[in-house]
């Protein structure tokens, strides 16, 4: 019996089982715990009607065993032998936190080796190897973890373009729930992150247990009810029919699965993936540049006189760093030609990017740019000169999506090209920033040996961008899908940043990057504020319902802003500086959510966990790592039946502290009717941090699609009633 210990949880591991079985992943049991009780108070009858054993749900459950549920691990040899392995323990070796536990089938040639750690995340991995002289041909790899009796409810996240990381909340009850991505990438249609919890858990109660899948390919989830009451989740990726074929001596490894517990709710739960992120050797220690994007400004019209103009304009508002989007390059004039042809177009930036790079750096900003490397279009130099390049089968018509197809990098000369395009656009300009994009599905997507190439592709991605950070290491890299279609913790260990969601409109982004904020951190989330009118919804909003919604990320701005009057500009200004004002808080902290009544559906609480497009308000914000200070934003979303919002609640500070509670001033709110604000809003008010939880804090009245923003600091001053008697001639958050 093996035993891993967490801050706050505690890993019980049988080795005895072939694969390991971990026998308890959850509350902590204790300094003076006699391991061998947790098996043998867990220990399950034989019943009458079933198999004269019981089957351990090990990290990869076997079929030879007797397990009746979807097996850890299926393949077989040529000719259908060795289709059901079962191994035996060889070894285990402990080391710093770290479980390697290597198991055996010499009847069927094959190697087993768990790797399980806990640090932050509990992370577990399984490879196996090929130990026999004939090729095995590997149809299914997972890892497979227990979830307990009481973990009867299941967050998962769907979506589709521009409206990722969509909550929902399910019971699981019986049988299984399963989710199947092929599209090359984790995809915005399904996110491979899946909380459970006790039923009716919320962001501060319940107990909690999440598990996300670090691969940025296809992958596949499982959550089942077995007939005998267990539990379990298993996620591994998904293969295409003969992708993974082993020969004799190779092996083939899972993508690591992160998991974390709390006992308290779904967002202490969300720090475990937060605090393994931020413990990343490359995690980004300087403060997050403000950017410009130059996309919704500008899309492909690149003359030079109206990009310098907008960088001038960037400067004059606090921009740290601006980036050139799509169209700089070949013959890119709009979407049907020159991806692939990674050089400077003549025709848009006919004196190279030398005078608009020299430009944007002399007015003390970055300059970051826009490139696909995965993709080409048939329209190009590149797909007329090796059209035998692209990730297709010569003998069938492909499936066209945005006028590209993928490029194979697995082949040799693609991926050498497409990297010294690369370097050369790095090594010959003064680049900072790489937005990085990838923007179709792969469709039978076959490699130049007709074989499924989609595993292959993806290994091959992870490679160029390890490779371009060795020779750019200073070079920051944003990973963008199509907007938020690859967000996971393996293309995370080689980016900065994600673009959340080719979606700006606030009202959306609310929902996108509440979903979000329970994977990556705010400093990993890219959020823009766009023009007053989204172009993917239609919808206008005010600019400070835009600018607070992208204030709890990595700030950027898409947005022809040139001609604004000069009492929007300065707003815009005043909103980037409010960001950079609070932006080490917000980059460092703990992110909190809030459940807030309203009955939203889905299980949620009005904008808690699950709470979808009915949703009347959220409330979230971030809470400084040693609860000194805190910045809360109230949303209202839509109206309610009360007049009044309800009171908010604010758990997780430091119970015996007193916080000094002020409004912070936002632009100008939008309805002729304006607020109804509470009477601490006019001066503050000093609660303790339990009075906080206890009976909270009465928001403002708003109208919809609208927020307050507050801020929290310890107070160390005033009276018993929480009347203030401190200095308050600094910030007291008062309005425009």
């Amino acid at each position: 019996m093996i035993r891993l210990r967490g801050a706050a949880v505690d890993v019980v591991i049988d080795d005895s089982t072939g694969a390991p079985t971990i026998v308890h992943w959850g509350a902590p049991l204790g300094d003076d715990i006699d391991l061998p009780t947790v098996v043998a108070a867990l220990d399950r009858p034989v019943v009458v009607g079933a198999i004269d054993v019981v089957p351990p749900v090990s990290v990869v459950p076997e079929h030879a065993g007797g397990y009746s549920g979807r097996p850890g691990l299926a393949g077989r040899r040529p000719g259908g032998r060795e289709w059901a392995p079962r191994f035996a323990p060889e070894r285990t070796t402990m080391e710093d936190g770290r479980v390697v536990v290597r198991a055996v089938d010499p009847a069927a040639g094959l190697g087993l080796v768990t790797e399980i750690e806990l640090d932050h995340t509990l992370r577990v991995r399984v490879t196996l190897h090929n130990d026999h002289e004939s090729r095995y041909l590997l149809d299914h790899l997972s890892v497979t973890l227990p979830l307990p009796p009481q973990a009867g409810e299941l967050l998962r996240f769907d979506g589709r373009w521009a409206r990722e990381f969509q909550a929902a909340r399910q019971l699981l009850a019986s049988g299984a729930f399963t989710q199947e991505n092929r599209s090359g990438r984790p995809s915005q249609d399904h996110v491979p992150l899946l909380f459970a919890g006790s039923e009716g858990f919320g962001e501060w109660h319940g107990e909690v247990w999440g598990a996300h899948l670090a691969w940025s390919g296809n992958w596949q989830l499982l959550a089942e009810v077995l007939p005998d009451g267990r539990r379990l989740v298993q996620f591994g990726e998904l293969l295409h029919p003969g992708e993974v074929s082993l020969a004799p001596g190779e092996s083939y490894s899972t993508p690591w699965l992160h998991a974390t517990y709390s006992a308290t709710g779904l967002t202490p739960a969300s720090w475990g993936f937060h605090r393994w992120l931020r413990s990343r050797p490359g995690h980004p220690t300087r403060p997050r540049p403000v950017l410009v994007n130059t996309w919704e400004a500008v899309y492909f019209d690149h003359d030079l006189g109206r990009l310098q103009e907008l960088a001038t304009a960037a400067a004059a508002i606090g921009a740290e760093r601006y980036v050139l989007d799509d169209g700089w390059f070949g013959s890119r004039r709009d979407d049907t030609s020159g991806l692939g042809d990674w050089e400077v177009s003549p025709v848009a930036h006919p004196h190279g990017l030398a005078p608009l790079i020299d430009h944007v750096r002399g007015l003390g900003m970055e300059f970051g740019i826009w490139v696909e490397p995965e993709m080409v279009n048939p329209d190009s130099e590149l797909y007329r000169a090796h059209p035998e390049w692209a990730l297709t089968d010569a003998r069938y018509q492909p499936v066209m999506a945005r006028n590209q197809l993928v490029l194979d990098l697995a082949v040799e000369g693609a991926y050498n090209h497409v990297r010294d395009r690369l370097h050369a656009l790095l090594r010959d300009h003064d680049i900072a920033f790489v937005k990085w994009d990838m923007n179709r599905h792969h469709v039978h997507g076959s490699g130049a040996d007709g074989a499924a190439g989609t595993h292959a592709q993806t290994l091959a991605v992870y490679r160029l961008l390890d490779e371009l950070r060795a020779l750019h290491p200073a070079v920051e890299i944003e990973s963008c899908s199509s907007g938020g279609g690859r967000v996971d913790f393996a293309i995370l260990e080689r980016t900065d940043r994600v673009w959340t969601s080719d979606c700006n409109d606030a009202l959306e982004r609310q929902a996108i990057q509440r979903g979000a904020s329970l994977l990556i951190t705010p400093e990993l989330m890219g959020a823009h504020i766009g023009p007053p009118r989204a172009h993917t919804t239609g919808r206008t909003h005010s600019l400070a319902f835009r600018g607070v919604t992208a204030l709890f990320g990595h700030l950027g701005i898409e947005w022809d802003f040139r001609q604004l009057d000069d009492w929007t500009k300065q707003e815009l200004a005043d909103l980037v500086a409010l960001h950079k004002r609070f932006r080490g808080l917000l980059h460092s902290g703990d992110a909190v959510r809030f459940d807030v009544p309203g009955g939203g559906p889905g299980g949620g609480p009005g904008g808690g966990p699950g709470a979808g497009p009915e949703a009347i308000n959220h409330a979230y914000g971030v809470y400084a790592a040693d609860r000194s200070e805190a910045l809360v934003a109230y949303v209202q979303l839509r109206t309610g039946i009360s007049l009044v919002p309800p009171v908010l609640r604010l758990p997780g500070l430091d119970p015996d502290a007193r916080y000094l509670v002020r409004e912070v001033a936002l632009p100008r709110q939008p309805g002729s009717m304006g607020r109804t604000r509470p009477a601490w809003a006019d001066g503050g008010i000093v609660l303790s941090g339990r009075q906080l939880a206890a009976h909270g804090l009465q928001p403002p009245s708003l109208n919809p699609e609208s927020a307050a923003l507050i801020h929290l600091t310890i107070h160390l001053t005033g009276d018993r009633t929480g009347h203030l008697t401190g200095d308050l001639t600094g910030d007291t958050g008062g309005r425009t």
